[in-house]
């Protein structure tokens, strides 16, 4: 996906929050580390004051779900644990949880327990800029960007210039598997 191809794709999945957002008083903006919380700071930063009472906008936070994942026992060597920040009450708020790709929920359910962990939240709302199917959880994004029919082997990677990439967009490497 060139640039320009992610700049249209942007702008149609902020255009579908937005029309949610508009009408919330209480809501959140929480993306999962790392590209996540890169597109969720983007949305802030877009959305404005785009609260319903033309009051102050969302509040925002970040999750590292590093120690959440149910395949953490699975992982060789410590996890890069990068800090949840989540400094306002998440009893009642409306949450916009934001992450780049989502592939077979178990990030997202990660991302679940460990909001419920902060409160109960009135509703939590997912959005993700590529679907890449194949899930293994019963998950699914109330906002994409775009659904990749892809499989169990390819790669899709978001390409976020605040991450130091070199342009903003979407790689999709496909493997080919070869029997032995």
């Amino acid at each position: 996906m060139t640039p320009d191809d992610f700049g249209s794709l942007y702008q149609r999945w902020l255009a579908g929050i937005r029309q949610t957002t508009d009408t919330l008083e209480d809501w959140a903006l929480v993306g999962i580390k790392r590209r996540g919380a890169v597109l969720a700071r983007r949305l802030l930063d877009d959305l404005g004051d785009s609260a319903g009472s033309g009051g102050p906008g969302p509040a925002y936070g970040e999750l590292d779900i590093s120690l959440y994942r149910d395949d953490y026992h699975l992982q060789t060597g410590a996890p890069a644990v990068l800090g949840t920040e989540i400094s306002f009450e998440v009893e009642g708020k409306s949450i916009v949880l934001i992450d780049d790709v989502l592939y077979t929920g178990r990030t997202i359910r990660a991302a679940l327990d460990l909001i419920l962990d902060f409160g109960r939240p009135r509703r939590i709302w997912l959005a993700v800029l590529v679907d890449r199917g194949n899930r293994e959880l019963p998950i699914e994004a109330n906002f994409t960007g775009e659904f990749f029919e892809t499989e169990r082997n390819d790669r899709v990677q978001v390409r976020l210039k605040e991450m130091d990439d070199d342009y903003d967009g979407v790689d999709l490497t496909s493997f080919v598997e070869t029997g032995a």
